[in-house]
């Protein structure tokens, strides 16, 4: 706040401080003209985490310019603070005259944690000048402007200026210096400007690295021989991708069995019109989603009936109602999806768990093996950005896999926090960092399995504190002893000197869901108590033992388990996720003992069913599990929708496709009734005490009555569709329940098992009917991408309790 001067023909200087995202989006280039058109004089520029700028002029144009300033800019432009105070008019040291407003060299001052945007897919106006054979960037594959281009894969430092990006090492030719120099161009201080004659170039490769065309022969090229069956390595905006022609039944498989991803889906890269032919594009927001800057895979239903043409490869979702389609995020992806004019295939640049390739010589070794040709440009990429992933549904979006077009837009918090690092767990890793009032959520890394995997999670992790320059005070980890995370994170605490706190994984997924809907939704403080439904595959529990199917409850001050599911024993451990016949087994077991294999007994080897109840019976290499997302399994397996899974998740895809397969055709011939509102043909879990501890907490989440239901309805007959959708709606209805139970009034859902949106929507409906509020997440992952933003809200959680803890020595 500050004063007003009374007269509006008063001189004013004012000097205004922004911070938030504000650079990188053209907020400069808006300064300046809105100083401009108000006759204002003064200067704006870059520092290190902030936009500074002064202006001097009649007093109330200088209130007009606060005013506008403050509730118009450029779309990607979000403020967090914005500081505003009067100065005298003779009282900068760095006035500038009267007569004009500068754009001045940026400033390596003050805290270097900037908000530096997203990389942004192509804008309709670069779109039209690559479509102007009369333009000068006429089908240049790296046009970009002040609106549009990459961002966070190529930045180096800060502030954000062109000597602190990859483009450093392109000089700007007359032309593309006058743009950039010009207030009234779209490219004034447009840091990737780049045209034909200065800019990156293509080349067309063979897997040796000969050089076989280039320029917009290499584009023309590689078209053609994608339309041939081939499979391209392209690098793209934030690392390799491999594509192939989606109508060639022939070019997927055979990029199924280099890659070594036998079933999971592979993503489409379409244009509107091919979007809309082979997907359901249910509602305006979905198709505006797709259009977004962000450019991210987007989770469409396939059209059903009479089939397009060409049609889409089976092979591409095998057995998969859904299409993950994008449209194209950069001028290359767009010029060559016009070349081909049909769907690809457009997957990341890797063997099936490593981590994507970045650079040219690095993709001729890894991916010789996996591709027939590369596109390939110089422009450097800093740090890989994998395409987002989101889902679109009747509680709105929810991003999957949070990186290109999202991440590092930085996580606000109620409360500053002193620099802090976590690292995450070890499937779909993010790290974070936290500075002050706000958490950053890197790009997703992914699955911690491979060495590869490993070095990715170090750079990815030196990066943040390198880019930021920050020297945690805090480490926070995951209490499982064996993660790769957990293990770096000890290594780290010691070569820094800094404390390590481990906090519970689960508890670390409820916080992730209430620090987003404080932070990014703006939500008001939840009416407390709130119970957090946390369900997922598995997690190391407080006891040591295997969690996934949990319930906290949140206080205020802290959280307790106040339940969880049955737990049940998982003949050979993890390789029951691998196969779900096993969890089967498991759950019979607790149902019908050394007869558990009787109803299953076409899912396993001869004698195989044998030696694993004899390994239950004794207790070994069978440890008990709360696991939701082994529930999911078992059902899958006893319904016969799979005895194995080639990658995470799978079952519970299958049970999922199944249950939705059951509401449409309900809905059709029910004229659009739901069938959650019909009797259920299985019986609910039973929540009770646990029977040791009977007033003690945790309650027990029974889920035998279900599974003894699903077992007589299966030996009826009753349609496999059928019994998924029960089984789905039974779950839903056991989160409201135990909110019920303990007397609350808003329920926050968590973990990997709430990317089904056939769960999330039923327990919404459920919420809903019984007046409860219900916290989901939209912008952070459901899953372990999301863990690290829950461990700093955790420890964040901690600190307070500490501070607030009387001083035994005071």
């Amino acid at each position: 706040m500050h004063d007003q001067p009374a007269s509006s023909q008063e001189r004013l200087r004012l000097r205004i401080s922004v911070t938030g995202t504000v650079q990188g989006i053209g907020f400069r280039p808006f300064v300046y003209r809105l100083a401009r058109d108000l006759g204002l004089s003064g200067w704006v520029r870059n520092e290190s985490d902030r936009v500074a700028m002064e202006v001097e002029g009649k007093a109330a144009a200088v209130r007009m310019f606060e005013d506008r300033l403050r509730h118009e800019f450029p779309a990607w432009a979000c403020y967090e603070t914005f500081q505003a105070e009067h100065i005298p008019l003779g009282g900068s040291a760095e006035r500038s005259a009267e007569s004009g407003f500068e754009v001045r060299e940026s400033l390596a001052a003050g805290d270097p944690a900037p908000t530096i945007p997203p990389d942004l897919a192509v804008c309709p106006e670069c779109l039209r000048e690559l479509e102007d054979p009369h333009d000068r960037r006429y089908r240049y594959p790296f046009t970009n402007c002040t609106q549009c281009g990459p961002r966070w894969s190529i930045v180096e430092g800060v502030p954000y200026d062109r000597p602190l990006t990859a483009m450093r090492h392109f000089s700007m030719c007359p032309d593309c210096r006058k743009e950039y120099e010009d207030p009234g161009d779209r490219r004034f201080h447009a840091q990737p400007i780049a045209c034909p004659r200065c800019g990156p170039r293509l080349s067309l490769c063979d897997p040796h690295g000969n050089v076989l065309a280039e320029e917009d022969a290499a584009l023309r090229e590689a078209a053609g021989r994608v339309l041939e069956g081939r499979i391209l390595a392209m690098k793209g905006l934030g690392g390799f991708q491999l594509i192939c022609d989606a109508t060639d039944e022939r070019a997927v498989g055979e990029l199924r069995r280099r890659k070594r991803r036998p079933d999971k889906p592979f993503a489409l890269l379409v244009d509107e019109l091919m979007a809309e032919r082979y997907c359901r594009l249910a509602t305006d927001a979905v198709r505006r989603l797709l259009r977004s800057a962000a450019a991210p895979i987007v989770l469409l239903r396939k059209r059903e009936g009479e089939s397009p043409r060409p049609p889409i490869a089976e092979s591409v979702a095998p057995d998969n109602p859904y299409l993950g389609v994008m449209l194209p995020a950069t001028p290359l992806h767009y010029l060559l999806l016009r070349a081909v004019e049909r769907p690809l295939v457009c997957t990341s640049g890797n063997l099936s768990e490593e981590p994507m390739a970045i650079e040219n010589q690095e993709a001729l070794e890894r991916l010789g093996g996996i591709a027939d040709d590369f596109l390939l440009h110089d422009r450097p990429i800093v740090r890989p950005v994998d395409d987002s992933v989101v889902l679109a549904d009747a509680l709105g979006t929810c991003i999957l896999r949070r990186a290109r077009g999202f991440a590092p837009r930085p996580i606000p918090l109620r409360e500053p926090l002193p620099v802090m690092l976590a690292l995450g767990g070890h499937l779909k890793n993010a790290p974070a960092l936290a500075m002050g009032p706000r958490v950053v959520l890197g790009s997703h890394v992914g699955d911690l399995d491979t060495p590869a995997a490993l070095r990715a999670f170090r750079r990815s992790v030196e990066d943040l504190l390198r880019f930021f320059q920050a020297a945690p005070e805090l480490l926070v980890c995951d209490l499982h002893p064996d993660y790769a995370s957990t293990r770096f994170a000890e290594e780290l605490s010691g070569r820094l000197r800094v404390p390590l706190l481990r906090v519970p994984h689960h508890e670390a997924h409820f916080a992730a869901c209430l620090a987003e809907n404080e932070g990014l939704h703006g939500e008001a403080a939840p009416e407390l108590p709130v119970l957090g439904a946390v369900w997922d595959g598995t997690g190391y529990g407080t006891d040591g033992t295997s969690w996934g199917g949990e319930f906290f409850l949140f206080d205020g001050r802290g959280m307790r388990r106040v339940a969880h599911f049955a737990t049940f024993a998982l003949p050979g451990g993890d390789a029951a996720a691998r196969q779900p016949r096993r969890s089967a087994l498991g759950c019979l077991y607790e149902l019908l003992g050394s007869e558990a294999a009787g109803p299953l007994g076409h899912l396993f080897q001869p004698g195989e069913a044998r030696v694993l109840t004899r390994l239950l019976a004794g207790g070994t290499l069978c440890p008990r599990t709360s696991s939701a997302g082994r529930l999911f399994d078992a059902a899958a397996a006893l319904l016969g929708l799979g005895e194995t899974a080639s990658f995470q998740g799978q079952p519970a895809m299958r049970l999922q496709f199944a249950a939705e397969e059951f509401r449409e055709a309900y809905h059709k011939e029910h004229r659009g009734a739901d069938p959650a509102d019909a009797a259920q043909p299985l019986a609910p879990c039973r929540i009770r005490p646990a029977e040791e501890a009977p007033d003690a907490e945790p309650w027990i989440v029974d889920w035998r009555p279900l599974f003894d239901s699903l077992l007589r309805a299966r030996e009826d007959r009753l349609p496999a569709a059928t019994l998924a959708f029960a089984f789905h709606a039974r779950l839903a209805q056991t989160a409201t329940e135990v909110a019920r139970r303990f007397g609350c009034r808003t329920v926050a859902l968590s973990g990997g098992c709430f990317q089904n949106s056939l769960l999330r929507e039923l327990t919404g409906r459920l919420a809903d009917q019984d007046g409860l509020k219900l916290l989901v997440h939209r912008e952070i992952p459901p899953s372990d991408g999301g863990l690290a933003l829950g461990q700093i809200w955790l420890a964040g959680l901690r600190q307070r309790a500490a501070d607030r803890s009387p001083n035994p020595n005071g």
